[in-house]
């Protein structure tokens, strides 16, 4: 994963924010009553940065419209268009919102309504600054109809229609898209200055028009520009935020927009299909689009095809975190490797969701392939409900899985010190680290990451694979209990 710049403080100051409703102007939560066959799905904007991830269809694009269809400056055909006789369906299209509006009222949310009935959308419509940035920012340059007539030997401005940009927008682009941008110029092209065509300049101090740009690089510059430009406690909407962009760029470019929430008051929402753009946000800043339901959670954005029902292998295993996944794989490799090669096994980040995924896959007649669900010992769901629901041993899963591999010390700890990447020969100050980062442990989610950082900055991936094929491989019991369970749904 590629390292953000945005500390957890940061993150936790803008999650308080929100909490506190501390905003001129902020969309609070939106449900889609009915809207393109989805029904009563709510979303909450709990941080000002929001990641729409899913299958492609599956309305992804319908949340980002949901979001701006409230604001009086946002025509409803630019999300919502109606195509004759051949939209019929849109008739009693209903959203509903809770916002934030110091305008409208001091202290309290306000409740708005967007309806489409008799052929038109008649909403409760507020008054907000909001930025829409489509997937067509990226189109080159060239292929716009509106700068082919630059094109041309002759082509030149005045002087004074000549601008650099300030130093705000060359800070944030320039590290975005890891190029000095500080010579860089915005060229008025028209008399009343609303047309901008960019000019850059090359290291030997030579000049190229914007035709000759990376499109990803010109659309991080424009969006940057309009954004720094912008009210505060603006709305800002953007579609697949990768696209065009290099992975580093689109972790930088997201870093951006958080920033810009903390120092404008921005509130963000985009869709994506890129990991990349996930890593730094907090999960309830992302939400999963499916054809039937709306869930929040951080999940593997790979995950989304098992989601759509696209499984390759005999079955899927959902569970509610990357630990609980590494530790399904430790109990099926040290069994027969082969179970991997029949497995798909996808974390969704919270027992809900995992649960409900399952009950969604196994009840949708489209998918074939049977799923699974396995919650850990503290889940709040009741796996006794369904046939397909498997509940791992003990509590706390770190936890659980930490004080029965040092149980058996005696016997592992030399093969654990090893597979911890120390020296056999520091079993014994392996044993220490192990036993005085447990006393001091506070939360046993971040047990092993603790454990990785005392044990000079081992990953934690790493130590939690140690411990997870060492527990599989000495607790054959509870190993053959999960076994015989799946083997009980699927002939492998």
């Amino acid at each position: 994963m590629i390292r953000s710049d945005i500390r957890t403080s940061d993150i936790n100051q803008l999650l308080e924010k929100v909490r506190e409703k501390k905003y001129g102007k902020y969309l609070a939560s939106l449900n889609l009553d009915f809207v393109r066959g989805v029904r009563d799905q709510r979303v909450n904007f709990e941080f000002p940065v929001t990641a729409i991830i899913g299958p492609n269809g599956g309305g992804k694009t319908t949340i980002l419209g949901a979001a701006a269809l409230i604001y009086k400056s946002v025509p409803p055909g630019r999300f919502f268009p109606k195509g004759g006789k051949y939209d019929d369906t849109m008739q009693d299209w209903k959203i509903t919102y809770e916002l934030v509006d110091r305008d409208e009222s001091k202290n309290s949310t306000v409740q708005r309504t967007a309806r489409f009935r008799q052929f038109r959308w008649n909403r409760d419509s507020l008054i907000r600054d909001v930025l829409i940035f489509g997937v067509n920012r990226t189109v080159p340059a060239s292929e716009k109809k509106e700068f082919r007539k630059y094109a041309s030997n002759s082509f030149q401005v005045p002087i004074e229609n000549e601008e650099l940009f300030n130093d705000k927008v060359i800070s944030a682009a320039s590290r975005v898209i890891g190029k000095d941008i500080s010579l860089f110029k915005r060229l008025k092209v028209d008399e009343l200055g609303k047309v901008i065509f960019l000019a850059g300049s090359a290291k030997d101090g030579s000049s190229y028009s914007e035709f000759h740009f990376g499109a990803g690089e010109s659309s991080v510059i424009r969006m940057i520009a309009q954004i720094e430009s912008a009210d505060k406690n603006s709305l800002i909407l953007i579609e697949e935020i990768e696209n065009g962009l290099h992975p580093v760029a689109t972790v930088r470019l997201v870093d951006y927009l958080i920033s810009a929430a903390k120092e404008k008051s921005s509130q963000v929402v985009f869709t994506t299909h890129s990991n990349d753009a996930l890593g730094v946000l907090p999960d309830k800043a992302i939400w999963v689009a499916t054809p039937d339901r709306i869930f929040q959670g951080k999940m593997d954005v790979e995950s989304l095809r098992a989601i759509s029902g696209k499984i390759e292998k005999k079955i899927a295993i959902f569970v509610e975190d990357d630990f609980a996944k590494t530790w399904v794989e430790a109990i099926l490799r040290v069994e027969n490797t082969s179970f991997l090669d029949q497995v798909e096994i996808h974390a969704l980040h919270g027992d809900g969701n995992a649960y409900k995924m399952a009950v969604s896959h196994n009840e949708n007649p489209a998918i074939k392939n049977p799923a699974l669900v396995v919650i850990d010992g503290d889940s709040e769901q009741d796996h006794t409900l369904l046939d397909y629901a498997f509940r791992l041993p003990g509590q706390m899963p770190e936890g659980y899985v930490f004080d029965r591999v040092l149980e058996k010390w005696a016997v592992v700890g030399g093969r654990l010190t090893v597979a911890l990447l120390q020296k056999f020969e520091n079993t014994d100050k392996v044993h220490q680290v192990l036993t005085e980062t447990r006393l001091a442990n506070l939360d046993e989610h971040v047990l092993f990451n603790q454990i990785g950082e005392r044990l000079g900055f081992v990953p934690e991936k790493t130590v939690q694979m140690a411990f997870s094929t060492i527990w599989s491989e000495t607790y054959r019991a509870e190993v053959s209990d999960f076994l015989t369970y799946l083997k009980s749904k699927i002939e492998i």
